[in-house]
């Protein structure tokens, strides 16, 4: 139920982005997008620090760094291969064709506003609370913050960020299933890691809004995979 209610916070976030985009000129888009791309990349950085950040006796230290990395590196070379980015633009390619759409911008705003709401914490751990404990608030929560996002992205980037609401419903739905049948091995070390990788994905998302240079960031998405067995693992 919480993917459902996430999924259709996201298309009304795109149908008033599209009213919006109406009355913003070219200047405007620039500084708002330049924003969001600040914006993305602090709520990576909170998101990992919360997971390897340790405040013990009043003296702070990290945790998960070996980890982080191997995942990464490991999930990376595995999403190479595969050319998920590719695949994902394609995808994107197909349902700008099919949608009809002359939007030149349309396959960037699908894979960044996808991306961006897709491989959160509050994405994976709400997908997870939902499956094992049937407690959906937490994706009800980020349906509310879902909404503004896919708004603005939707102003600046065009109408193939409503269509991020295709992969969240995937994704969330397919996790909440998953989480209900793999309940027992869905410990808290397995959940915090996916957080902490999933963050760090979304500081590299933040990053290709800002920045010239483009991450390749659907091609780190099995380090989500990786992160999870290298846990059970070690």
């Amino acid at each position: 139920m919480g993917s459902i209610v996430n999924t259709l916070a996201v298309i009304a976030g795109g149908i008033l982005g599209l009213l919006l985009k109406k009355g913003l000129n070219e200047s405007y888009e620039k500084i708002i997008m330049s924003a969001l791309g600040v914006s993305v990349m602090f709520i990576g950085i909170a998101g990992a620090m919360e997971k390897m950040l340790v405040i013990t006796d009043g003296a702070v230290s990290s945790q998960g760094a070996i980890l982080l990395s191997l995942s990464m590196a490991s999930g990376a070379l595995i999403g190479e291969m595969l050319k998920i980015e590719d695949q994902f633009e394609r995808f994107g390619g197909w349902l700008k064709e099919k949608a009809g759409s002359k939007d030149s911008r349309f396959i960037e705003a699908f894979v960044s506003t996808s991306l961006t709401i897709c491989i959160g914490a509050m994405a994976i751990v709400g997908s997870m609370k939902d499956g094992i404990l049937h407690d959906p608030s937490m994706l009800y929560t980020k349906a509310i913050l879902d909404l503004p996002i896919v708004m603005v992205f939707t102003a600046t980037m065009g109408i193939g960020a409503l269509f991020s609401a295709i992969p969240i419903l995937l994704l969330e739905g397919g996790i909440t299933l998953l989480a209900s049948v793999l309940a027992g091995v869905m410990t808290d070390a397995v959940i915090a890691n996916l957080s902490m990788v999933g963050s760090v994905l979304i500081f590299c998302v933040g990053i290709n809004l800002f920045c010239p240079f483009h991450v390749k960031v659907a091609n780190m998405l099995p380090s989500l995979i990786t992160a999870g067995i290298l846990t059970v693992i070690m």
